[in-house]
């Protein structure tokens, strides 16, 4: 396994960390299997894996309990990373959920404790306040329930830079990989401002991880899976301290801690061709649709971008399985609201919103038959 330094923390992290969000389940899909979570995450340790990823919500509450009964003989060599939801402005409220994650960890500190999903907005209004959560964390820290003070990342990438320029964060963990490269600039910076940087969602929360000829192509003869060259692109970035990869299987751990080991980076040349190859495949993919979302509402609620973005997949990116699954999951969750392609009656009046004049019909026809 290779180590980084991990911004100005003192502290070494392995390139590639454990995410405990996609940890197995029971055959009733209910409850964790709790027996053979905490073997997938022994493997990942006695690989050299030294850094876990967990939260309060994860796996419908109980990750933080699997984690914790899995650092059991571990805990001084992995650092430990959970999140608080800021629900309020109270730092009483922020305590009382640290105390919470303290106790289903059964651990006393936690190394990288979040700020969870917080945007600029959020500081300013609810955490950086009299009596608030940030108030409440150094006062953590000085007890020492927690090492350092993080946080975690959705908002643009330049509210990114305005909350490492307040100097109160020591890492920060933010989304990275070869179909979203928008925090690119971000995350040199918070580099340069001395940060820990973690990346998730290498492999674009499992998408990467389903065979691509298209992106495996990206380096033709070098690499086994779409998910090798999706964690070597995010690993190459000399600022990326750390990739998280949600891992559920034995499976999983090897591939990846395999990927993780090599020591023979990218090269500068095999990552600008990977970079430039990707910016072609973007510009095919708004040549179907820029999801500039004029052409809704429809009025017989065929979700239109959203089928577009998915077929985008299968036809730009050779990510055909995931795109067809996905499909299917239109209309079925509250996340992809609206109608599958099939539902359109070809009445036309989205073709005379689109600025791009997208034949919307053909092409919706075309996604149905694909996907379908």
């Amino acid at each position: 396994m290779i180590y980084r330094e991990f911004g100005k923390t003192g502290v070494k992290v392995s390139a590639l960390g454990f995410g405990a969000m996609r940890l197995p389940a029971l055959e009733d899909g209910k409850r964790l299997d709790e027996k053979k979570g905490i073997e997938i995450i022994h493997r990942a340790f006695e690989a050299g894996v030294n850094y876990i990823d967990t939260a309060p919500g994860y796996c419908g509450g109980e990750s933080e309990i699997v984690v914790g009964k899995a650092l059991k003989g571990w805990r001084d060599k992995v650092y430990l990373s959970t999140k608080n939801p800021v629900e309020d402005n109270s730092g009483e409220h922020w305590r009382e959920r640290l105390e919470k994650s303290l106790k289903k960890l059964d651990v006393e500190y936690i190394d990288f404790y979040h700020m969870w999903g917080i945007n600029w907005d959020a500081y300013i209004k609810d955490i950086d306040v009299k009596d608030g959560p940030m108030g409440a964390a150094r006062r953590a820290k000085e007890e020492g329930l927690i090492r350092h003070i993080s946080f975690s990342f959705h908002d643009a990438p330049e509210n990114m830079i305005k909350l490492i320029d307040t100097g109160n964060f020591e890492s920060v963990l933010c989304q990275y990989n070869l179909l979203d490269r928008v925090n690119e600039r971000s995350i040199g910076y918070a580099g340069e401002k001395g940060l820990g940087v973690v990346i998730m969602g290498p492999v674009a929360g499992g998408r990467l991880g389903t065979p691509s000829k298209t992106i495996s192509d990206l380096l033709p003869g070098k690499v086994k899976s779409s998910a090798e060259i999706a964690l070597r692109f995010v690993l190459a970035n000399p600022n990326v301290s750390c990739a998280l990869s949600g891992m559920g299987t034995l499976e999983m751990v090897n591939e990846n801690v395999l990927t993780a080991s090599n020591k023979n980076p990218l090269s500068r040349d095999e990552l600008e061709r990977i970079k430039e190859s990707m910016i072609e495949n973007k510009r095919r993919a708004e040549l179907y649709c820029t999801g500039c979302n004029y052409c809704m509402p429809c009025p017989f609620e065929v979700n239109i971008p959203l089928n577009f973005e998915i077929m985008n997949y299968h036809k730009v990116y050779g990510l055909t399985d995931y795109a067809k699954g996905q499909y299917g999951q239109i209309g079925v969750n509250e996340w992809m609201k609206g109608k599958k392609a099939d539902a359109c009656t070809e009445c036309g009046i989205c073709e005379t919103k689109c600025p791009q004049k997208i034949q919307i019909r053909k092409q919706l026809k075309e996604t149905a038959r694909a996907l379908g």
